[in-house]
Formats: structure tokens, sequence, C-alpha cells
């Protein structure tokens, strides 16, 4: 018998909202909040506000455009963490209220992991998804881990940052050289025009399979700073070849611990996911370097790499199967709690 889970999101400044027939999506409701933008970068408080206002509209529009009504859901799951604080409250609540109402479970759902799952959501009949144990490229603006996924239930991170994400990284740099936020698209587009040659950043040399990026931020900064003590023009004049440079460099810095995991696990069947895996040059590169490595590669629809309720449905589905409910007293968190 199938099941429709609802899926509500709701960890940093998007209100998203879902559902699911099993695997299939029915809809996936995305409100963005475009008042960050002159601050540059989330204003928490602001966040929060701005999802009490949109969750019930959005939920609304998702079952309107799934065409079934709140009394045929069996579930509801939502981001129970990590995220901003606020935003998790309003989500949370909302599910538990929403739930209660209709007498039936809540599912609480870890972001993270939800961003690895969206690679289980089926987009159209027959599609087929990772096999178990692959391995995930998780990054993002808060976090950059390689994950080891036995199943939907039992995740290893492998290798995570030990200080700033290559989301965090992007922006830092974006910002340094004055582009709009958010920042890591727009380095993004500007590289495509860019040598990615121009310009040589260092490197981090960090054991094992963890990741650095706060020293590749600093020696950007200030090779800046440098420069525009001899040419005030200097950002302005090359900002295609420093965008395509440090983008280079960032991704460089990811493929070859992953490459590395690969090498020690034996695992090739490989996926992508969480915001920055919409960088069109990581996509690009990851997928040359699977011809040389041999490996299957999973590329998440762009739909799917930002924060959205279709990943915390499908989570919530794998745990529906498992009958693995949250009680009405459960709360959020606002660190990683990824086990």
């Amino acid at each position: 018998m199938s099941s429709y889970i609802l899926g509500i999101e709701s960890s940093c400044d998007d209100t998203s909202a879902a559902v699911l027939k099993d695997r299939r999506i029915l809809s996936n409701i995305i409100a963005s909040q475009d008042i960050h933008k002159k601050y540059g970068g989330v204003v928490p408080e602001l966040a929060s506000r701005a999802h009490q206002q949109n969750i019930i509209p959005v939920v609304e529009v998702a079952l309107r455009e799934a065409k079934i009504g709140k009394n045929q859901l069996d579930a509801i799951a939502f981001t129970r963490g990590p995220g901003l604080l606020g935003s998790l409250l309003v989500g949370t609540s909302f599910a538990k209220a929403f739930a209660l109402g209709l007498n039936i479970p809540i599912i609480e759902v870890n972001h993270l992991k939800a961003h690895i799952l969206a690679h289980f959501v089926e987009e159209k009949p027959g599609y087929i998804p990772p096999e178990f144990p692959f391995l995930c490229l998780t990054v993002s603006g808060g976090h950059t881990q390689i994950v080891k996924v036995n199943s939907p239930s039992d995740m290893q991170i492998m290798g995570k940052t030990i200080d700033d994400a290559a989301g965090e990284a992007f922006d830092k740099a974006a910002k340094i050289m004055g582009l709009p936020y958010p920042g890591g698209p727009q380095i993004d587009k500007l590289a495509q025009t860019g040598n990615p040659l121009a310009f040589k950043f260092p490197e981090p040399k960090i054991q094992g399979l963890n990741y650095s990026f706060s020293g590749l931020k600093t020696a950007f900064l200030y090779y800046l700073r440098d420069q525009l003590k001899i040419d005030p023009g200097f950002i302005e004049k090359n900002k295609a070849d420093l965008s395509a440079s440090i983008q280079h460099t960032i991704i460089k810095i990811l493929l070859s611990k992953l490459r590395r995991a690969s090498r020690e696990t034996g695992i090739r069947q490989i996926a992508i996911a969480g915001g920055v895996s919409a960088n069109s040059g990581l996509r690009q590169q990851v997928v040359d370097m699977a011809e040389k490595m041999q490996w299957k590669v999973f590329l998440p629809g762009l739909q799917f790499t930002t924060d959205n309720a279709a990943m915390i449905a499908i989570s919530g589905y794998f745990k529906y199967l498992e009958k693995d409910f949250a009680p009405q007293t459960i709360v959020p968190y606002a660190k990683s709690q990824f086990k």
C-alpha cells in the first residue's frame, strides 16, 4: 500500500514543503527570502519571521499541487537540524501541531543526511538511484563531508572540514571581490569565461580525508590586498580569472580527497550533494574524473541541490518504512548530530 509523506524544510532561509507518494515526487514548493541580500548574508531573526509567514501558504500549495487532501497524509517529516534554531523551531512546531491535528506520526530528519538521500527521489518512472554502498561528497555553505552510505539509516563520515566549509570559501572569496550575495553562483558564472590557471593559490596539507579551507580564504584575501596596493583596479580587471582560479583550487581540493576515499574503500559509486553540487565546474570535473577512475557518478537535479523539502520527505519515507517515529516532545538542534 502506498504512503503519502509531507516533508517540511526550514533549516535556513528557504521555506519548503513537498509531498511524496512512496519515492515519487508529487510536489516540491520552495519560498525563498530575498530580504537577506541587502545584508550580505542570512539574518537569523528575519529568517524565522519569514518562515512563520510562509509555512502555511507553502504547505497549502504543496498539497494542492500534489492533488491530495491533508487527511490522505500518512506522516509528516521535518528538518530537526542542523540549522538556525529559530528557523528550525518554526518548521518543527508546525509539523508537530499539524500531525497532532491529523493524528498521524512525525518523523525527524537530519538535514545533511537528507541531502544525500535526495538521490533516491523518483522524478520520473524508471529512475535508478545509487546502489549501496556509495560515497557521497556533501558540499554546502556550512558543511563539507565525504560520507560512506551503507543504507538510508547507516552513514559513516570518512572525512570532514576541520574549520570552514567549501561553500563558505566561495562566498567569502566573492565578498572580497565585491560580488553580490550569494557569492558562490556569481563566481561560478564568472569562472566560465576565466582562466583557471591564471593565479595559483595554496592547497592545505591535511592528513587523512579531512578538509580545511580557512587558510585558502586568508591567502586569497592577502593576495588581493597586496595586488590592490600596486593596482587599485586589479580586482575589476581580473574578476573572471580570479573567479576561475579560486574555483579551480577549491574543486581540486575537494576531488583529491574524494579520489583518495574511492581508492581506499574500493567504492566506485560516487554521488555529490548540497548547495555547492550545483556548481557547474564541480559537476563537470566530477564527470571528467569519473571517466579516468571508472566511477558511476550521480549528480543531483538542480532543484535538489539547494535546501528543499523533497529530500526531507524521502528521508521520512525510509524512516516510515521502519516505523521510526519521533515523539511530540522532540526539539530541534542547531549543530550537527550526524553519527
